[in-house]
């Protein structure tokens, strides 16, 4: 499915398969925003830019993002924190 994204360091607005956490142009942090493709693809011009600007604004991005909870479920979550670099608990037994 489609989803649109917006780079607060590019300020570029994303048209992206899945959801996604980091840009796909500067690698940085990514918002999903909570409009869908459809949408968007029917504002026009004058709506788009005027979305975008709402966007570069970071109170307006927070109300206008969404978060995706079930990406620590998905294969490419997963494998981007391999089984080594997840950090390991053990519980301390205090023997007197």
């Amino acid at each position: 499915m489609m989803y649109m994204h917006y780079c607060p360091q590019c300020k570029r607005m994303f048209m992206l398969n899945g959801h996604h956490l980091t840009c796909p142009k500067c690698t940085e942090s990514i918002s999903e925003l909570k409009i869908s493709y459809i949408d968007y693809v029917k504002l026009d011009m004058d709506e788009r830019k005027a979305f975008k600007i709402n966007c570069e604004n970071e109170y307006q991005l927070n109300v206008l993002s969404t978060t995706y909870r079930m990406h620590k479920y998905s294969k490419w979550y997963r494998e981007m924190f391999n089984e080594e670099s997840l950090p390991v608990y053990r519980e301390v037994i205090h023997q007197e």
